[in-house]
């Protein structure tokens, strides 16, 4: 059974930005895009481990700070040619409230 718990109001989290929710997991990075989709993608790069939530957000993608690995946010994986793939977390949005699936 799906439990959603809520982690933030939309407006918490700033646009092309992100929140970081602690969890017993590990940090989640909870990003808002352009048009306030929001993604839930494990805040550690598959690269060298970098804060994703420090990235720049533009699409439905993030720069990673460290070295510039491009993540998508929908699937957690880095572009070609880089590899590797960060955890998601399924997430969703209603009447402004994120919501995180446990």
């Amino acid at each position: 059974m799906t439990q959603w718990t809520k982690v933030a109001l939309l407006d918490d989290i700033p646009r092309l930005g992100a929140r970081v929710v602690h969890g017993r997991q590990g940090n989640i990075a909870v990003f808002r895009t352009a048009e306030d989709q929001v993604f839930a993608v494990e805040d550690k790069c598959p690269h060298k481990g970098g804060p994703l939530s420090q990235g720049i957000v533009f699409g439905d993608k993030v720069a990673c700070p460290l070295h510039g690995w491009t993540i998508g946010l929908g699937d957690g994986c880095a572009d070609a040619p880089d590899e590797g793939c960060a955890r998601t977390v399924p997430v969703k949005l209603e009447n402004g409230v994120v919501f995180m699936e446990l």
